[in-house]
């Protein structure tokens, strides 16, 4: 029987959580793995204070408010805190480098920010004026200024301490007065709810706008995809700063009166499994970067070890045998319970996928972009399809712009209540992607088959153009060169009219098939494997797509915080 879908009065994030705080006030919401969690109830007194105490030292509504952390519980508290009194949370990925943070505070206009004891150094030594008062997230202490001297530092501490402890009796207080001597404060479903600024694989972030609809319209329509109940764990593994784990691994849960486990150390897959085997997770959304390395490592290695083992793999029922008795391997190494696990952020490898569906893996696929979100297209365990990003979300349009389309694949436009409202401060950039009717401009490139599934093609800033006027697909091309276990990532680009692919091997597995070699002699055997790997890929593609060379990548490629190259540091050959 279908889970009832939870609708609620009005679209803002203030109902959405004040919703889930009367449902659900005594189970779980959130914790750190091993760690007493939070209540819904307590969530609730909490972000209250919060608010009180932004509402008492300025905030107002409309104004912004940075949020700069790794994934914990009072991420969330301060996300509901900021966007239930009216004003704007600018949630900023932990990755990025200390300048692009410091550009997004500035850009942003941004009053106050929350931040962890980790990353706090990065606006130390050049605090932008614009920033009145800072929160430290993991204890909650007010700090009025920043210094680099650190006996200084540690005085506003002391007194921010200090401060709070009255600010807390002050909120208290706040809280405590009738209605009707508080300012109101009405939230509508079309104000700014937060900006985004995005990981910037063009090389500048931009900011996204998006409204308390957007994210909750979303939230509610991605249920028809999430099948989650209370019962249900989630292990959150991607920053909640990315809008797919905020929507996705946060606001669904919340809704739906989910328990959300942070992990409190850097996430080395030891790290992982032993929290999996804690946490024992329902739910879990991820990059294919994650489930490809898993395949590759733990799967397809195994298969890979002799002759015989490779034959036999080759024999497609014995293929699906032998997948089907990893993937109940890979499920108790997810913890056992393990019923949806969510991927998007990038293309999916083809060989990745036909594992996952072969191993009767609960995987889920979705397509969609900051912009939008982030969902536009997705497909619930079960009803996936290889290749493909699974129909248009409940509510949202989808359509082929036919005067971009060429061999049957075209621009991909989205337009539904979830698309965002302009990128913050660039009224030109917005008009290069949101048209008079509505239509967001994607710039991915795609077709539907017959059922309304929808397949992506590549990015059509990323398409190349060949002799013939064919269009190439680097993206396609590098998910067949990646399937070789001693590929750890390619890229794919035009070198004055000649495909050429940079590889950066798995130098674990290069260091123990070379073993006692000199460092000239590896040097060649690497130039014969490029070689060999350049041969065996170009089996694979059509003959306007094959590759003339191979160039070693010795360093890792430099991705975004969604594990995507920056494919802009690479394109001169």
């Amino acid at each position: 029987m279908e889970k009832e879908r939870i609708v609620l009065d009005k679209l803002t994030l203030d109902t959405l959580f004040n919703y889930s705080v009367k449902t659900y006030a005594e189970r779980n919401v959130v914790s750190k793995v091993g760690k007493v969690p939070m209540r819904y109830d307590e969530m609730g007194i909490l972000v209250d204070d919060l608010s009180a105490q932004l509402h008492l030292n300025g905030i107002k509504k409309g104004d912004k408010v940075a949020l700069l952390s790794e994934n914990m519980p009072h991420w969330g508290a301060a996300y509901f805190a900021i966007t239930s009194m009216g004003a704007v949370v600018v949630p900023i990925l932990p990755d990025f480098h200390a300048s692009e943070v410091r550009h997004i505070l500035h850009h942003a206009e941004c009053k106050a920010l929350f931040a962890s004891k980790r990353l706090i150094g990065i606006v130390e030594e050049e605090k932008p004026e614009n920033i009145e008062f800072v929160i430290r997230l993991d204890d909650l202490e007010l700090i009025e200024a920043l210094s680099t001297q650190e006996t200084k530092r540690q005085g506003l501490l002391k007194k921010g301490g200090e401060k709070l402890s009255q600010l807390k009796q002050s909120a208290k207080d706040f809280r405590g007065k009738k209605s009707s001597e508080k300012e109101p404060i009405s939230i509508e479903e079309d104000d700014v709810a937060t900006i985004i600024y995005t990981s910037g694989t063009t090389g500048s972030s931009k900011g996204v706008i998006l409204t308390h609809k957007n994210l909750v319209f979303e939230t509610i329509a991605a249920q028809s995809l999430v099948d989650i109940t209370k019962e249900d764990r989630f292990l959150s593994i991607l920053p909640l700063a990315h809008t797919l784990e905020c929507t996705i691994g946060f606001l669904i849960p919340v809704l739906n009166g989910s328990c959300v486990y942070y992990i409190d150390k850097v996430p080395t897959p030891r790290v992982l499994i032993d929290a999996m085997a804690q946490v024992k997770p329902t739910f879990m959304v991820s990059v294919p970067l994650i489930i490809e390395k898993i395949f590759k490592s733990k799967v397809l290695s195994v298969f890979q070890k002799n002759w015989f083992i490779r034959f036999l793999y080759s024999i497609p029922f014995i293929r699906r045998f032998l997948h089907r008795m990893a993937g109940k391997k890979l499920l108790q190494t997810f913890g056992g319970e393990l019923k949806f696990f969510g991927i998007g952020g990038a293309a999916l490898s083809k060989q990745v996928e036909i594992f996952l569906e072969e191993a009767n893996f609960p995987y889920a696929i979705g397509y969609g972009l900051t912009e939008t979100a982030p969902l536009l297209a997705g497909a619930a365990p079960g009803k996936t399809r290889i290749g493909s990003t699974g129909p248009a979300l409940e509510g949202v349009e989808l359509k082929i712009d036919e005067s971009t389309a060429k061999e049957g694949d075209g621009e991909i436009l989205a337009r539904g209540a979830n698309i965002m409202q302009g990128y913050y401060k660039d009224p030109e950039r917005t008009a290069e992607v949101l048209d008079e009717e509505g239509w967001f401009h994607t710039g991915d490139l795609g077709y539907f088959d017959k059922d309304g599934y929808l397949f992506i093609s590549g990015r059509s800033k990323n398409v190349i153009v060949g002799s013939g006027g064919e269009n190439i697909y680097p993206e396609q091309i590098e998910s067949i060169v990646n399937e070789n276990e001693l590929v750890a990532d390619s890229l794919v680009f035009d070198d004055m009219g000649k495909l050429v692919a940079r590889i950066h091997l798995d130098y674990e597995k290069i260091d123990a098939r070379f073993e006692g070699l000199s460092d000239s002699q590896i040097h060649e055997k690497i130039e014969l494997l490029l070689e060999e790997l350049r041969l065996e890929a170009n089996k694979k593609v059509s003959s306007f797509s094959r590759m003339m060379r191979f160039i070693e990548q010795q360093e890792p490629f430099v991705k975004t915080p969604t594990k995507k190259i920056k494919r802009y540091l690479y394109t001169n050959g």
